[in-house]
């Protein structure tokens, strides 16, 4: 089979586009139903088939070889991935070992595995130009709002069809760079990441009794640490009766995909300005119109910036049980980290006074850690170092760490739960050895 050739698939990809616009606009001015997603993927698919043969004959015509068969299915598949899918990425975006794509114009591609491996890809566009052009089709598709990718808006967050989570920018970098975090939408439950080492069995037990008990928990981390996956999985011990709603920048949990597990979510996604500079809806703004919807439990997304101070005053006017993740490099820096954006929000709340509110609004802090363990060839592993409790408050955030790493590496308990019985009322079993 030969290589395919991407300026053919980009040739076809443009015909498979023009036909069907043609035939949405035919369906249109005849007042046919529109095509669903679904119907016109399988169309699309029969209009690729017609290209290929059509490009066939004209190669027989010419004199020349037309492709073998399993050479014109892959051009099937490049044409239908540049339509649907995200183009020369998908092939990336549909390997299960692929974590991470790092992008540095068109042809700089780099590859994490999730088993710790490095590696350089092959190109993704012709030209920096083409990848720009690759962006702003995603940025135009993806997500509730189109998000514009341009000299006038040169960052773009999204959440790709599959869940992965996109990052771009251009203008600002010498070319066009993009990153892309693998984020799959698939179940994932405490049980789970007590079977990968991500959690003990008993740190397991403690957190879904916290969740059933309705503790307000912050996860935090570094980046791509699995705070996702955390927040993910604890919201998987929330009750199906309760309503849950979820605010983020870009679409990522996903918790209303899966209706068997939550039949009753709203997915508030943060709006963007036009070009214009109008039409904007803050994650603060879609904090403060969760509390009106009657929410059982409010669900943050990462925590970045005012936000956190309705968020907090969320959770301390009797939205228990509430989950969020933030950024911070310990489980004790994650005080200071609220204190910062706090002093930065609109309200600008001193620090003093945002102590306070973490103190009233924040039952456990919990750390997830992501490192290299090279004594296994250097493999990734991800796992809960630190559990934190709230205790109160004396000028500044009063904690006790219930849960800590010793330095053997394994996560004990370290300090008696203020609140136990609150928790073993849901089902936790303390092993008894507290330091």
């Amino acid at each position: 089979m030969s290589s395919v050739d991407h300026g053919l698939v980009k040739r076809f990809r443009q015909e498979a586009g023009d036909r069907i616009a043609e035939q949405r606009r035919l369906d249109q001015a005849s007042g046919v139903t529109p095509m669903s997603t679904e119907d016109e993927r399988h169309y699309a698919r029969a209009v690729i088939a017609q290209i290929l043969e059509e490009h066939a004959r004209s190669e027989i015509s010419y004199g020349r070889t037309p492709l073998d068969a399993e050479t014109e299915e892959a051009y099937a598949a490049a044409v239908h991935a540049a339509l649907f899918g995200v183009g020369r990425l998908q092939p990336l975006l549909d390997d299960p070992d692929v974590e991470n794509i790092d992008i540095n114009g068109c042809d700089q591609v780099f590859i994490g595995y999730s088993d710790g491996r490095e590696a350089v890809g092959d190109p993704v566009a012709e030209t920096d130009e083409e990848l720009v052009e690759l962006i702003q089709i995603l940025g135009a598709y993806s997500g509730l709002s189109s998000r514009p990718f341009d000299s006038a808006n040169p960052q773009l967050d999204l959440r790709l069809p599959d869940g992965s989570r996109l990052s771009a920018v251009m203008d600002v970098t010498r070319r066009p760079a993009l990153s892309i975090r693998r984020a799959r939408l698939g179940k994932v439950f405490i049980s789970d990441l007590v079977g990968n080492g991500t959690l003990t069995p008993e740190i397991g037990n403690f957190l879904a009794c916290a969740v059933r008990a309705r503790k307000n928990i912050m996860i935090a981390g570094a980046t791509n640490a699995g705070k996702t996956t955390l927040l993910r999985a604890l919201a998987n011990e929330i009750p199906p009766h309760e309503r849950l709603i979820t605010v983020e920048r870009a679409l990522e949990l996903g918790l209303d995909q899966f209706p068997e597990l939550h039949p009753n979510v709203v997915a508030f996604e943060e709006r963007l300005p036009n070009s214009e500079g109008h039409g904007a809806i803050s994650m603060a703004e879609l904090v403060r119109r969760s509390l009106r919807m009657n929410p059982s439990r409010v669900i943050v997304g990462e925590v970045l910036g005012d936000e956190i101070v309705t968020m907090l005053n969320a959770m301390s006017q009797g939205n228990d049980g509430s989950l969020s993740t933030i950024h911070a490099n310990s489980s004790a820096e994650v005080f200071s980290r609220i204190s910062t954006y706090a002093l930065q929000a609109n309200e600008r709340l001193p620090i003093e006074a945002s102590q306070m509110l973490v103190a009233g609004a924040v039952n456990f802090v919990v750390f997830v850690e992501r490192r290299n363990n090279y004594q296994s060839g250097g493999r990734l592993s991800r796992s809960v170092t630190s559990i934190r409790e709230v205790n109160g408050v004396d000028g500044r955030v009063l904690s006790s760490e219930v849960f800590a790493e010793t330095p053997d590496g394994r996560v004990v308990p370290h300090a008696p739960v203020a609140c136990i019985e609150d928790l073993t009322v849901h089902g936790y079993r303390p092993s008894g050895n507290w330091g």
